[in-house]
């Protein structure tokens, strides 16, 4: 199996090696891969996944009891201190929540699609995302991994269609600052305007029923998604009027900027590593991009984020497996996957800078025959 192992701070401004991602045919199918994992790891246990939504809302509440009765009657100036901590520790939490959220979007959750999308829908209106929207564009996503033309997010740009403006940000103060960006506003961003996501020939966004994103037939649901978050938002307004917004803000605000800055890293990080390629239409074929991904190790995060960090490679390939069967399945497909598996396990806030430096556009190597064009490798070079 190809796995990168873990730099060192050092080695964040030098030359790395990387070992690629094979680009041939595998020499297995879905149905290989899928003989490998134990049965039961395919079974949907509605208790369960209801037991992990239960503990995480119990550890939600404790936080949040903890918080407003203690911070407030510590002395000056702890409390400034103390409240970032609860807002790692809450937006931690957030992120499991989402995360359940989108295992209801995957039909992961409940065998009863009903059941999963009321969830799913409650949850990510409460953490103030479209629901129904993510899920249908998150599907595509799925279905067009690491196709440059109809991959639906983390859609690299060639270096010849790269802004000007990289050029300027392609240094410490430039990718400090576009990181800064990415992490406090990135997913609005791309749930506005579609940043980072595949071109359309004309506006799309995640909050537009009309949006190209979407079929006719799914706009109604869009609608619902916004729906949803107008209700949630009018609410949080209303505890405002009667609580102060800085209140609203200490108690929910910082979690969610924390939530939606691991959203952004998880789901960049999974999709960014020089060992990933990616493909054009002449290259592309389902399978070969669902192998395009790389797993990670968050340290004791990985439970938290339930296991979405470790297990992509296996999320990719069915993404229907329920997550406390993940772990399990993918230690039973890594034999199957061999050198197609990846994984890293560089500290995500290492990684996270790294790429960022690493992985500024993606080029066919310039030294290839004719059969290999349609193959394309993140490059750091401008």
């Amino acid at each position: 199996m190809a796995t990168a192992g873990a730099l060192s701070p050092n080695d964040l401004d030098t030359k790395y090696s990387i070992k690629r991602a094979p680009t041939s045919k595998p020499p297995f199918s879905l149905s290989d891969i899928k003989k490998a994992i134990p049965p039961h790891c395919f079974q949907i246990s509605l208790i369960r996944s209801f037991s992990y939504l239960v503990f995480d809302l119990i550890i939600s509440s404790i936080l949040y009891y903890l918080a407003t009765t203690y911070i407030p009657q510590l002395p000056h100036p702890l409390p400034y201190i103390v409240w970032p901590v609860y807002w790692f520790l809450q937006g931690c939490i957030f992120m499991g929540l989402w995360l359940i959220a989108h295992e209801c979007g995957h039909h992961a959750f409940s065998d009863h699609v009903w059941v999963e999308d009321s969830i799913g829908f409650v949850l990510h209106s409460c953490l103030l995302t479209p629901y129904f929207s993510w899920k249908i564009s998150h599907r595509r996503h799925h279905a067009n991994t690491g196709s440059l033309q109809h991959d639906e997010v983390y859609v690299p740009k060639t270096k010849s269609k790269l802004a000007s403006s990289s050029f300027y940000l392609d240094n410490p103060i430039g990718r400090s600052l576009t990181l800064l960006v990415k992490l406090t506003l990135g997913w609005y961003i791309y749930l506005t305007i579609n940043a980072a996501g595949r071109p359309y020939d004309k506006f799309a966004s995640h909050y537009d029923p009309r949006s190209p994103i979407f079929s006719d037939s799914e706009r109604v649901l869009i609608l619902m998604s916004d729906i949803g978050l107008i209700t949630f938002s009018y609410m949080l307004y209303k505890v405002a009027m009667i609580q102060g917004f800085a209140w609203v803000f200490c108690v929910y605000g910082g979690a969610l900027m924390v939530m939606n800055a691991f959203l952004v890293i998880i789901t960049y990080l999974h999709h960014t590593h020089p060992s990933l390629p990616h493909y054009d239409d002449s290259e592309w074929n389902w399978i070969k991009g669902a192998l395009s991904t790389v797993d990670r190790d968050y340290g004791v995060l990985n439970m938290v984020f339930h296991n979405i960090t470790d297990t992509h490679v296996l999320h990719h390939l069915f993404s229907y497996i329920p997550h406390y069967h993940a772990m399990e399945a993918t230690k039973a497909i890594r034999p199957i996957l061999g050198e197609f598996y990846q994984s890293d396990s560089t500290p995500f806030f290492l990684a996270l800078w790294r790429e960022s430096k690493n992985c500024l556009f993606v080029e066919p190597d310039n030294e290839i025959d004719e059969k290999k064009k349609g193959i394309y490798w993140f490059k750091g070079q401008y």
